[in-house]
């Protein structure tokens, strides 16, 4: 069992927990969306979770795959430079990469309207980064395997 996520960044996200941003890097999604329309259950849950980071980093440790794709990089490029498309580029998707990339330079010239599916790449990727990379790191082994 390989290490996928670190506790400094996961208090790093803690700190923008209210927010839900270490309960999504931590594969939480639905309690992160809960967080982020709750301020963190008003602030009562983000207290809580600063005593229940080390488990939830140990959870994370069994359930997703380590590998050569660091998570910490990942989840750190898609919360400063994700709506840029870079945390895909990372990912090696290249293709929904310049998707993202063109809709983030678009937002100006289509007032805004570009900004929806942006925001829809996303939401998707707070939800399922943590997975995305998991794949990834299966695929590099695989191939490293058969050949």
């Amino acid at each position: 069992m390989g290490r996928t996520h670190s506790v400094l960044i996961g208090y790093l996200a803690w700190i923008f927990g209210f927010t839900g941003a270490h309960r999504f890097y931590y594969g939480r999604p639905v309690s992160g969306t809960i967080y982020f329309f709750t301020l963190g259950l008003l602030g009562i849950g983000w207290f809580i979770d600063l005593f229940l980071i080390p488990s939830m980093n140990r959870s994370c440790d069994q359930r997703y795959e380590p590998g050569e794709v660091s998570y910490d990089v990942a989840w750190i490029l898609l919360a400063w430079l994700g709506a840029f498309g870079i945390d895909r580029f990372y990912l090696g998707k290249v293709g929904t990469g310049l998707i993202e990339l063109s809709l983030a330079i678009l937002v100006p010239w289509t007032f805004g309207l570009s900004a929806i599916p942006l925001a829809l790449f996303q939401l998707y990727d707070l939800w399922t980064m943590n997975e995305q990379i998991s794949e990834v790191n299966r695929r590099i082994a695989y191939t490293r395997q058969a050949s």
